[in-house]
């Protein structure tokens, strides 16, 4: 029956249930397991969760390795959950912020036994939840009505997968860059954030196209943060395609190189700590980098761009786009906005994350 809601819809579903601090209920071969996100857990549903059978919290390997936890599998850690655990506990595992004032949190036992499977899938829910990347898990006789029930067959897969991005609508947007420009909307059929196309001028789509695709960035696009070099990017590159009278700059949604705001802070928390940007991310549990540049190259293709001249001193960027199909003929650098204040985090960039400064 299409009144009812498809995996894309529950993942969706879940995705606000795990902000909300509520489980969502994981079913695969070995029966239920429900999942509650560590940074929003509250007190009562911890303690149902731990009377249930094998409370544990799911961490990943990154996260693993800054506490000295060793993983089984590949890309994650199973800590059983202490009797006495409190939330206290669970935070402190779950989030860095406290690890230089309460160091010695283990030693840590870690699970080898039993799937990795529904813990994988939390995980990846949470992460694009934009919460922590820390889940607790428990196994239950069923799922409790009112839970979101998602089938783990295929729900890694789905995740991964970019969804269909619809353009709501598009105007003409004079800006200060170009009169001539036009800003489309884009909403992805997975209820996740809008993304932005700004079309300078009335560029061909038979020639490579000026293009830049810009990760939102809030502390630098609209508060002048001088820690990054992003709200200059952005600014220099509305005006090199002004001056060239065509261009397309897609501004994704992808804060703090796909972690979110909030966990973007938190790795500003840590640097302030002494760690630098790739370190801070390691100890929040995620990756270098979490954007997916496919919805750019997505983007480009609704647009009727096929190739690009990229605006960009990041050689990653230009390899995943044409791994997703699109010819970048040029990597024009993008050199600006080196202040005191990021000049760290530039040098890291460049010798840890391969940049071209």
């Amino acid at each position: 029956m299409s009144l009812l809601p498809s995996l894309s819809d529950l993942i969706a579903r879940a995705r606000t249930d795990l902000r909300m601090g509520l489980p969502v209920a994981l079913r695969g071969p070995g029966g239920i397991v429900l999942a509650a996100a560590a940074e929003t857990l509250g007190t009562e549903r911890l303690a149902d969760l731990a009377h249930l059978e094998g409370p544990a919290l799911a961490i990943t390997r990154r996260r693993a390795d800054t506490l000295k936890a060793r993983a089984y599998a590949a890309d994650l850690a199973r800590i059983p959950l202490p009797r006495d655990a409190d939330l206290h506990w669970i935070r402190a595992v779950a989030d860095p912020s406290g690890d230089l004032a309460t160091p010695m949190k283990g030693p840590l036992q870690t699970l080898r036994a039993g799937d990795d499977a529904p813990a994988r899938a939390a995980l990846a829910l949470a992460k694009s939840a934009r919460l922590l990347p820390a889940a607790l898990l428990a196994g239950a006789p069923d799922a409790p009505e009112g839970l979101t029930v998602l089938p783990l067959d295929g729900l890694h897969a789905r995740l991964a997968e970019v969804p269909d991005l619809p353009e709501v609508v598009a105007a003409g947007l004079p800006i200060a860059a170009h009169v001539t420009t036009r800003l489309h909307v884009y909403r992805p059929t997975d209820g996740a954030e809008e993304h932005y196309a700004v079309e300078i001028g009335r560029p061909s789509r038979d020639a490579p196209v000026l293009a830049r695709l810009h990760s939102a960035c809030f502390t630098g696009d609209v508060l002048g943060s001088l820690k990054c070099d992003c709200g200059p990017q952005l600014h220099a590159a509305l005006e090199q395609m002004g001056e060239a009278g065509a261009g397309v700059l897609l501004y994704l949604n992808q804060e703090g190189r796909g972690i979110g705001l909030s966990n973007k802070m938190r790795a500003y928390s840590l640097q302030d700590q002494g760690f630098d940007t790739v370190e801070a991310n390691h100890r929040l549990g995620f990756e270098d980098d979490e954007r997916d540049f496919r919805i750019g190259a997505r983007l480009l293709d609704r647009l009727g761009f096929r190739a690009v001249r990229l605006l960009t001193n990041n050689p990653r960027k230009v390899d995943r786009l044409r791994a997703a199909g699109i010819d970048v003929v040029e990597r024009v650098p993008l050199k600006v906005g080196q202040t005191r204040f990021n000049h760290h985090y530039l040098a890291t960039k460049a010798a840890k994350s391969g940049h071209l400064l």
